[in-house]
């Protein structure tokens, strides 16, 4: 998910003396127009996406279906900004270089290729509603590294695993596997350890130049698992089916190369207690279009859960807007 906002205050191309300062912690970051323009994509795109990724993998393999999509994404944003910037752009210290290949690992392939697996089993909407608890597992991430996010932050994480806890019954009455729920949590977690991790270490300067490299790695990462898996045995591109075909080009196109690269320049750019606002605006764009286009039943353990699920991570979001 990725998208190419102007970024009017876009970091200088990374050197080597860069590379070798120890990381630290990110000054106020200002929010622009640019920032709302970026969240405006990740908060309509990415809750497009699960309506996407449940159509793919209708008759496509899931690991190798997402490795696909990013790796394909990636060389495209890559060759896209070469021919805009020069190949230069490209250029990065090997610590930045590994830390977007962890960062993409963590993202890409623990985060949205746990949910493209999940979702051969579980209700897009549902996957949506359990992945809106990140900001919850990020105010945990903070705490273990010393932070202290304050009351209303840890209300709100109490609040959001309460609502994760009523999201799960749908699994545990055998109307959803729980193994896919279970699936979504983790994923959730990998997802949040992967942004938090983003602000933290040396990633390249340009945040495009990170995303494309975030994705590549994801991608490649994605592709080895469903190898690993067997995905490839019996595999026969002519039996997929062409509505998955226009899913898998909108998620290329849409969720990785436009507001992935939104996301991870908002990484670098914006607060990430605003950037965490987009977990509780897909939830909603997700249901209702799981509802509209396929039909998925809103059951009232996901109407209560996810409204408490939503709830939490709000309260979490304003209080560190307050603070």
């Amino acid at each position: 998910m990725t998208s190419p906002a102007a970024d009017p205050a876009t970091p200088a191309p990374a050197t080597s003396d860069r590379a070798r300062r120890p990381p630290r912690k990110p000054a106020a970051r200002r929010i622009t127009g640019a920032v709302w323009a970026a969240l405006a994509i990740v908060y309509v795109v990415w809750g497009s996406t699960y309506l996407g990724i449940r159509v793919v993998v209708e008759t496509m393999p899931p690991f190798l279906s997402a490795g696909g999509r990013f790796v394909v994404a990636g060389v495209l944003l890559a060759a896209l900004l070469a021919w805009r910037k020069g190949i230069g752009v490209l250029k990065v210290a090997p610590r930045q270089l590994a830390s977007a290949a962890v960062v993409g690992l963590l993202l890409l392939l623990g985060g949205n290729g746990l949910v493209v697996l999940a979702e051969t089993s579980v209700p897009s909407g549902l996957a949506a509603l359990l992945v809106a608890i990140v900001p919850a597992w990020v105010v945990v991430l903070r705490t273990a590294f010393g932070e202290r996010p304050g009351a209303g932050a840890y209300a709100g994480v109490l609040l959001g695993l309460a609502g994760l806890a009523v999201l799960t019954l749908p699994g545990l009455s055998g109307e959803v596997r729980i193994g896919g729920v279970l699936t979504v949590v983790v994923a959730s977690v990998l997802w949040s350890a992967g942004s938090f991790s983003a602000s933290r270490i040396p990633m390249p300067a340009n945040p495009f130049t990170a995303s494309a490299y975030e994705m590549v790695a994801g991608g490649l990462g994605c592709l080895l698992v469903g190898l690993v898996r067997g995905e490839h045995h019996g595999l026969d591109l002519a039996d997929v089916s062409t509505r998955s075909w226009t899913a898998f080009a909108y998620l290329v196109l849409f969720g990785s190369l436009i507001a992935f690269t939104a996301y991870a320049w908002l990484l670098q750019t914006a607060p990430l207690s605003l950037v965490a606002t987009y977990a509780y605006v897909n939830p909603v764009v997700a249901v209702a279009l799981g509802a509209l286009i396929l039909s998925e039943a809103v059951t009232w353990p996901i109407a209560l859960g996810g409204a408490v699920v939503v709830a939490g991570v709000c309260l979490i979001v304003s209080t560190e807007r307050r603070n």
